[in-house]
């Protein structure tokens, strides 16, 4: 019995034998004058058993077991680590079959240290902006690089409408011009076009990087939408707190589906998550049912306008460059376009086609012979000279002109025939062994000891060939490991360690 129910015995028992009042009792106890008088008939009843409650030792009907909730706190630890609370709750409702509120999972949850804390900082006040009264009128476009699926990372590229929070998002390697034009082109393809696009000042889309161009904003413009660059990732808040949403939930689901592969990632965000779960709890009904998309117009092409589009001048006799190649223009031009621009249109695949104005070109490559150059100076001087025995007419002439033999105009001639140009890249002169060099012997006997004693240094080696008779300086020893790649020890205890393998 604790101190507050032996007051309240005291009080009643004082009541019962007249030395206070029934009012006196109530206002003492903060109790109406019907609990006191309750009070008094079960002490006349029961005795001082009457303070303590029915309940008291009972077992609450509606108590949870504890073998399950061991069960929740097991699956917590290991299957839904990386859930929070409220996904937490709905998957155990989902898959599980087990019916736990948010805050009774918390409570679980903090009794095995297992809870997710959100980041304590510091904020900075910002003025709020409203959401677009229609939809269309803006969507906010980025991509965020994270580890979504396996241990690689890889980027999640978004655009979402900013009055309903409609979104499109499709995994790529990383985020590229081409993957912005995709998940652009698949939303108007969807929608329709829209009229502003709000993006940070990536170099993707005409930020500083690119000196205010890009494939991106040149795309945009030929679809009639405004890019508008925002000045902090706040300004562009929406998608931002997309990504933090599909951070927290769609990774650890790609995690119990086991999908490590961008493929099935991105076949599982539009077929599960997005229609299952974004459609139904985050997006919202915009203020105005009045839609800004417009339809695209049937003078407007995608396959035209989402590609990579370069620009070359045409030459005088209609050729021009493009990646390291010369094309020459085949279709029947009647003036001609000399100095004019000619447009490259790249698709994502690799392909390209050229056009002039909007007629498409029919363009052929130019297979150009190969340059001496390629082979190196020294082979080209070969061939240089076999060119003025040509001119000459003369071995002998030619010779005294290049001050060099007769015989090795006349091998550069045969090796030209037999194999070409790459035959005299193989040509290689005799080294001259200097006079000053120690004998092959002792090369042969410094290596020889190096791999015997790896570990050991250039003065170990230099006192152990003094023992044999054979004087060489440090420098030498350093001279013959670094040209027979023994320079450091890790190199010389590989070397040591194949040759015993060997034998």
């Amino acid at each position: 019995m604790d101190s507050k129910s032996q007051f309240t015995v005291d009080i009643i028992s004082k009541v019962i034998d007249g030395r206070i009042s029934i009012n006196s009792a109530a206002t003492l106890l903060s109790k109406s004058r019907r609990t006191v008088e309750r009070y008094l008939s079960r002490y006349r009843q029961e005795g001082i058993r009457f303070v303590v409650h029915g309940n008291k030792g009972r077992i609450p009907a509606n108590k949870i077991t504890e073998s399950l909730k061991k069960e929740v706190q097991e699956l917590i630890q290991t299957k839904y680590y990386d859930f929070n609370l409220q996904h937490l709750a709905e998957l155990l409702l989902k898959n599980e079959g087990i019916a736990v509120k948010r805050e009774t999972l918390r409570t679980w949850a903090h009794a095995i240290h297992h809870v997710k804390r959100s980041k304590r900082r510091r904020s900075r006040v910002r003025k709020y902006r409203e959401r677009m009264e229609s939809p269309g009128l803006m969507l906010q476009m980025d991509g965020s690089p994270h580890r979504w699926f396996g241990g690689e990372r890889s980027c999640l590229i978004a655009i979402v409408d900013d009055a309903t929070s409609d979104i499109h998002a499709e995994f790529f390697p990383s985020e590229t011009t081409e993957g912005c034009m995709k998940v652009m082109r698949a939303y108007i393809e969807k929608r329709g076009i829209f009229k502003t696009l709000y993006v940070d000042r990536a170099g993707i889309f005409a930020g500083p990087k690119r000196s205010n161009f890009s494939q991106m904003q040149r795309a945009c413009e030929e679809l009639g939408i405004e890019i508008i660059f925002a000045n902090s990732p706040q300004g562009k808040g929406r998608i931002e707190r997309s990504f933090d949403t599909f951070q927290d939930r769609l990774v650890p689901e790609l995690r119990l589906n086991n999908i490590t592969d961008m493929d099935s990632a991105n076949r599982y965000l539009q077929e599960e998550f997005i229609p299952n779960y974004w459609v139904q709890n985050v997006m919202v009904q915009p203020k105005s049912q009045h839609s800004a998309f417009k339809c695209l117009p049937p003078e407007l092409d995608l396959n035209t306008i989402c590609v990579q589009k370069e620009y070359r001048t045409i030459r005088r006799d209609h050729t021009f460059s493009f990646d390291s190649k010369m094309y020459v223009i085949d279709s029947p031009i009647r003036y001609s376009i000399e100095n004019q621009k000619v447009e490259i249109r790249c698709q994502f695949d690799g392909c390209f086609s050229a056009y002039f104005g909007h007629r498409r070109l029919d363009i052929t490559e130019l297979a150009e012979p190969r340059k001496c150059h390629e082979y190196g100076k020294e082979v080209q001087r070969k061939i240089e000279a076999l060119e003025l025995v040509e001119q000459l007419g003369s071995v002998s002439k030619a010779a005294r002109i290049l001050g060099c033999s007769r015989q090795t105009l006349y091998t550069y001639q045969q090796i030209m025939e037999e194999e070409g140009p790459i035959g005299l890249k193989r040509i290689n002169k005799p080294l001259k062994r200097s006079k000053n060099r120690i004998s092959e012997d002792t090369e042969d006997k410094i290596i020889e000891l190096t791999l015997l004693n790896p570990h050991g240094t250039s003065i170990q080696l230099m006192k152990a060939l003094k023992q044999q008779n054979i004087t060489v300086s440090i420098s030498t020893i350093q001279n013959i490991w670094k040209r027979e790649q023994l320079n450091t020890r890790e190199l010389r205890i590989k070397r040591s360690q194949s040759m015993d393998i060997e034998v």
